[in-house]
């Protein structure tokens, strides 16, 4: 299964991409979460931040496969261990490429090569919608979406 999403932001693909990978930028778009990495290909992710095990919960965790900074950054995923116990076995891949269309980045994102039986795979598309539209609002205006949570 794969889910493919295509959209196009109000900025440029730098803005686009700091909000990927800095500190600032992923605690706005990925719910008070940071990437903790060196981002070379072949190194290890983690997105931590509050949860269910406190401030550092590990919400997400793999392996980069590429990274080509205002382009593509590709990983594959686990869920974090305080979401599923068989964490280690399930996986997906997620790939964003970016590209400058006049004065917008075109988003790319594909997360595919689910592990069979993916328990995710329920609620993944709903997922990436809230994300990616936290993070369109927050590249274009400075300010993230509200959900209540």
């Amino acid at each position: 299964m794969e889910f493919k999403y295509e959209f196009y932001i109000g900025a440029d693909p730098e803005k686009v991409w700091d909000a990927f990978v800095s500190p600032e930028g992923t605690r706005q778009t990925f719910f008070g979460c940071v990437i903790n990495s060196t981002f070379e290909v072949g190194s290890s992710y983690q997105y931590v931040g509050p949860g269910a095990d406190g401030d550092e919960t590990v919400h997400i965790y793999g392996t980069i496969l590429a990274y080509e900074p205002h382009k593509i950054i590709s990983f594959l995923e686990h869920p974090g261990p305080s979401y599923r116990p068989n964490h280690a076995e399930l996986e997906s891949k997620i790939t964003f490429k970016l590209e400058a269309v006049g004065e917008t980045t075109k988003l790319t994102l594909i997360n595919d090569q689910f592990t069979e039986n993916h328990p995710s795979l329920e609620t993944v598309d709903s997922q990436w919608w809230m994300i990616l539209s936290n993070l369109k609002t927050y590249i274009e205006t400075g300010k993230g979406l509200e959900f209540g949570w």
